[in-house]
């Protein structure tokens, strides 16, 4: 298989991200980048040893020899740049949050359609070798008949008053939208399905520079009858500014894992077993990669494909509904 040349659009602290994930893949996909400061774009190109650079987003688009897009900048401006490349010929892998509104995926889904691409949601959680692991777990019967799922995720960390985030017209929504949706695709991916959910939002702190509501709340019912809830804070002091733990229990055993992905802990009748999920790719963005150079050489649909992502959005909209009071325990269908 060929290499994919990879154009991202926007030269952000995401990017880089990115980029340093797929030095490893460069016999796959290679990258080039796009701002709308071309200086810019020339900078991330030598730093990341890209191919070419773009003073526009619109020219990396009309390149003929870019065969694929990284739509990486604010969520505001998603939709436009993934329909624009979708017209142009090109795959797309859209950074989560893809989308804020259902009708955004399915104007997306009918652009697909008629374009024949390959569009993946850049949901790296959803390859991470924690979430792999648990699911072989739950898939093996590890803990027997699920009761309850225990998901944390606490950091005291501040964005800056000048962060595009603050502005929740360019973010999509509050904090919990923005980056707990990673979180909510993890405990919505193990197998069993989520069919009840609802929000709740502790007030928000007074001042500061990052203005966001930053805390959320999510209980939930999947349809193996096991109950969840979901601890979201960048507000809230953690050990280590950043490390917490997590739970599924059983009738038979209780999973208890490093919700970051360092290790996972299985305990029932014998001797606990440690587990190591790996750290190579911990957060699974080469896994994300590999799986869209093979989508696109392959002709098939991602793991990570906007029917996937369509799921997570219908959850976040039953959330955001139960915190304006409307029918909060509606079954999803």
């Amino acid at each position: 298989m060929g290499a994919v040349h990879l154009a991202f659009l926007g030269c952000g602290f995401i990017t880089r991200v990115h980029s340093r994930h797929l030095r490893r893949l460069r016999s796959d996909i290679v990258c080039s980048y796009a701002s709308r400061d071309r200086d810019k774009a020339e900078q991330f190109r030598r730093r990341h040893r890209g191919r070419r650079s773009y003073g526009s987003y619109s020219e990396a688009i009309a390149d003929t020899s870019v065969d694929a897009v990284v739509v990486a900048v604010p969520p505001r401006l998603h939709l436009e740049l993934t329909l624009q490349a979708l017209g142009a010929g090109k795959h797309v892998l859209v950074e989560k949050p893809a989308f804020p509104s259902l009708s955004d995926y399915e104007a997306v889904l009918a652009a697909r359609g008629a374009a024949r691409k390959v569009v993946l949601v850049g949901e790296n959680d959803h390859y991470k070798p924690l979430a792999v692991c648990l699911r072989k777990l739950l898939a093996r019967g590890a803990i027997g008949d699920m009761v309850f799922g225990h998901f944390t995720t606490l950091a005291k960390k501040f964005k800056p008053s000048e962060d595009w985030r603050n502005d929740e017209t360019m973010a999509g929504g509050d904090a919990f939208f923005e980056e707990g949706i990673h979180w909510l695709h993890l405990a919505a991916s193990l197998g069993p399905r989520i069919t009840r959910i609802e929000g709740f939002r502790p007030a928000p702190a007074v001042g500061g520079g990052d203005r966001r509501a930053k805390s959320m709340m999510v209980a939930f019912e999947y349809d193996n009858g096991a109950v969840g809830a979901l601890y979201y804070s960048r507000e809230v002091p953690s050990l280590f500014k950043g490390m917490r733990l997590s739970k599924l229990l059983g009738r038979k055993a209780i999973i208890t894992f490093e919700s970051n992905g360092l290790f996972v802990v299985v305990r029932g009748a014998g001797f606990p077993r440690i587990l190591l999920p790996g750290f190579r790719d911990i957060r699974g963005y080469q896994a994300m990669y590999r799986d869209f150079h093979l989508s696109i050489h392959e002709g098939r649909s991602p793991a990570m494909s906007l029917e996937r992502a369509m799921e997570d959005q219908r959850l976040m909209d039953r959330i955001y509904a139960s915190l304006k009071g409307s029918s909060p325990t509606a079954v999803l269908r």
